[in-house]
Order: C-alpha cells, then sequence, then structure tokens
C-alpha cells in the first residue's frame, strides 16, 4: 500500500467522492471484464485466441481496480491521509479506464477522473474545514483527560522531557535516590540520631519508616535537600529548587536512573575520573553526587495543569470581587439605617428605607443641577433616634443684589446612617 506522501498544490477531493470513485471504478472494470468473457464465449474458434487475450489483459485492470478500492475502503483503520485516499480513488479509476479500454467497451471511467480532479464547491470546502476543526477538538479534549494539561502546556512538559533525558543519566541516581527525593517532597523526611525516616505525617518526627542513609547523606551533600534543626535534636529535611527540578526530571525520564547502586557508582566514577588522579582520588569523586546540570536547571519551565488554572482564575475572581467592593468573607456589611430622609432646598423628601441622607444647597444634587433661585439651605428636621450632624451655615442673601455662595467645604454634607 501506499504510504502518506507530500501534499501536492491541488486539493484532495472529499472523502465521499473519493470512495464512491474508487468503488464505482472497481465496478465498472468488472463489468468490462464480463463483456470481454461474453465475447469470448460467443466467439469463433479462430478469433476465440485473441478474444482471450483481451479478457485477461481487461481481468488484470480488474483485479487492481479491486485492489485499490479496497484500499481506499480501508484509509482510516490504516491510518493514512485523505490525500493518500486519492491517490488510492485516482488508480482505481486508471486501472478501470485500461480494463475498458483492453475489453473495447465505452470508457464511460472518464467521468470518474473528471469527478476526482474538479474543484471544491463553497460547501464542500467548509464541511472539510469543519471536519478538520471537529476532528481538532476531540484530539485536544482527548489529550487534555490524559494528561490534565493544554496544548501550550504539553507542549512545555515535552521540552522539560527532552532535558530529562539529556540530564538524569549524568546524575548517577538510582531509583532509590528518587524515592529519597519523593519522601522530601512529601514534607515527612526527617533525620534523627544518625538515620533518616519518614513520618506518619508531616510534623512529625517520631518513629515512621527508614530511609536510605547513605543515599540521603550524598543528597543532602550536593545541596538536593535542606535540613532545619529542632528544638528535639531532629533535623526535618526537604527539598530546595534544584532537588525539586531534578526529581521531576528523574521521574519525567526514568529510563536515565541505572538499575543498581554498582552500576550508577561505575557511571560516577566514569564520569567523575581525570589522568592525574590516583585511585583512592577516583573513589572520592565516585562516592559524591554531582548537581544539576546548569542548563536543565535554567531551561526547566514547570507546568501548569487544568485543575491550577481553575483553582488560580477563582481565587483572582474572588480578590477582584473584593477589590472592587464585594463581600468580604467573615466582615458583616454595615447596613443603614431603616428610615432616611434626602434634602434638597426647602423641601424634604422621604428616600426609601435603606438609602442615605443626602443635605446639599439648593440647586444641586450630585452632578445634576437645578432651575430655581440660590435663596439658602434650610437643615432638616433631625429625629430622636438620628445622631446629631453639622449642618450647614445659611447664605446671607440681600435684596437686589446677588447672594455671595457658601464656602466650598459647606456646599455638600453626607451624613450616612
Amino acid at each position: 500500500m501506499i504510504e502518506n506522501e507530500k501534499a501536492s498544490s491541488r486539493e484532495a477531493p472529499p472523502v465521499r467522492t473519493s470512495l464512491y470513485a474508487a468503488r464505482q471504478a472497481a465496478c465498472l472494470a468488472a463489468a468490462a471484464v464480463d463483456e470481454a468473457t461474453d465475447a469470448v464465449c460467443r466467439a469463433s474458434s479462430g478469433s476465440a485466441p485473441r478474444l482471450e487475450e483481451v479478457m485477461h489483459a481487461a481481468h488484470k485492470e480488474a483485479s487492481d481496480a479491486e485492489r485499490y478500492a479496497t484500499w481506499a475502503e480501508e484509509w482510516e483503520s490504516e491510518g493514512v491521509s485523505e490525500r493518500v485516499l486519492a491517490r488510492y480513488a485516482s488508480m482505481a479509476v486508471g486501472a478501470a479506464l485500461r480494463a475498458q479500454v483492453a475489453a473495447g467497451v465505452e470508457t464511460s471511467a472518464s467521468a470518474l477522473e473528471l469527478l476526482l480532479a474538479r474543484p471544491l464547491t463553497v460547501a464542500e470546502r467548509a464541511e472539510r474545514e469543519s471536519a478538520v476543526r471537529k476532528e481538532e477538538a476531540r484530539e485536544e479534549e482527548a489529550a487534555r483527560a490524559a494528561t490534565g494539561m493544554d496544548r501550550e502546556n504539553r507542549e512545555l512538559e515535552d521540552a522539560n522531557r527532552f532535558f530529562a533525558e539529556m540530564s538524569v543519566a549524568e546524575l548517577g541516581w538510582t531509583a532509590g535516590h528518587v524515592r529519597v527525593l519523593e519522601a522530601g517532597a512529601s514534607g515527612r523526611l526527617y533525620w534523627r540520631d544518625g538515620q533518616a525516616r519518614q513520618g506518619s505525617r508531616a510534623g512529625v518526627r517520631e518513629g515512621g519508616r527508614r530511609v536510605s542513609r547513605e543515599r540521603t547523606k550524598a543528597l543532602y551533600a550536593a545541596r538536593f535537600l535542606t535540613g532545619t534543626r529542632h528544638d528535639d535534636g531532629s533535623r526535618g529535611l526537604a527539598l530546595n529548587p534544584m532537588g525539586q527540578i531534578a526529581l521531576r526530571l528523574a521521574q519525567l525520564h526514568p529510563a536515565g536512573l541505572y538499575p543498581n547502586d554498582r552500576s550508577a557508582y561505575e557511571a560516577r566514577r566514569a564520569a567523575a575520573a581525570r589522568r592525574w588522579m590516583s585511585s583512592d582520588e577516583k573513589k572520592e569523586a565516585a562516592a559524591r553526587l554531582v548537581p544539576l546540570d546548569s542548563v536543565a536547571m535554567r531551561a526547566y519551565r514547570r507546568p501548569v495543569t487544568l485543575a491550577e488554572q481553575q483553582e488560580r482564575a477563582r481565587i483572582e475572581e474572588a480578590d477582584r470581587w473584593e477589590d472592587e467592593g464585594g463581600s468580604c468573607p467573615g466582615v458583616e456589611a454595615p447596613r443603614p439605617r431603616p428610615e432616611a430622609e434626602v434634602s434638597v432646598g426647602p423641601e424634604v423628601e422621604a428616600a426609601p428605607p435603606g438609602s442615605t441622607r443626602w443635605s446639599v444647597p439648593e440647586g444641586r444634587v450630585g452632578p445634576r443641577t437645578l432651575s430655581g433661585p440660590r435663596t439658602g439651605l434650610e437643615a432638616p428636621a433631625r429625629s430622636s433616634t438620628q445622631p446629631a450632624c453639622p449642618q450647614p451655615r445659611p447664605v446671607a442673601a440681600a435684596a437686589g443684589r446677588r447672594a455671595r455662595p457658601a464656602p466650598r467645604g459647606d456646599r455638600m454634607q453626607l451624613a450616612l446612617f
């Protein structure tokens, strides 16, 4: 069967068109063979040998057309592209044409060639683009379900896997080193009385499962682990940034780990050995763990899962809501008094419950200017249940002259209840 080939400048016809043309070509080729066979049966003894040759030639081409049509019908299960499917259909149509020519019948398969060669209509192009988008969405959904990450973070993880393949083998680790770092990542690893242990839970530094003492000391000496002393004489061990990255890279590329301590030791010795070193110096160098490669250390970028993105979006939305004056959990919002009034000029209008009282100069309510002469501001009546609030000073008005406006600080007074 033909493998996937490079795309040409002409677009492949729709899948249904290719499948239809391939099957119709096989049928036309089979019909041409039937015509040639009937001619042999009706032929005289003198013309029979020539007609038999024609029949065999048509049968060969018909067999090829059937084979190409079968390949076309199995294109999806074989994982070939639509362009290769179109190539199968074209080969089936060509075989059908040769079968019709060999049999001496009408070459009706030429119409199938025109069908495959015609340009796509607007509807077919839109249908193809829609099918491509649906397939891409389906693949993206499947990849997200399998990895828990979007495309960008999956590509980031692939880059991290590349650096893991480059760096993990150089560390000279076994799976035991990775288990020590995993214990440190859990927050339960501690050192006490010359022994490393993993506690039953975080903060408990008594008992628990034993962890390799030698591997823990080597990882601590290589600065993959950091320690914190406690009053009871124990030391809590945790991962530093280099240890976190090294652990993640080792998890991404476990094939870079050595099967046992002996092979890991020999690998570290071969990497650290120099000609000028003595045997003891080589052994000492092989006993030490090397730090993580600086290139991988700088290049590693931790991917963010979809669950982490959703949680981050939820926290940011809650912070934004609080910054914009939304509800604050645990803090009761102040509620105004049930009765309030709005005072505008000498008239007093009752305000709906839950509102605030405004006392403003006549002619102004907020940014809106009202008509009417500026004759002064009367203080609204205060009920016995309302707290005393400073009132604005009256504006003196003289007959025949314009009243002087009140100072800026007294033009609006806000009283909240």
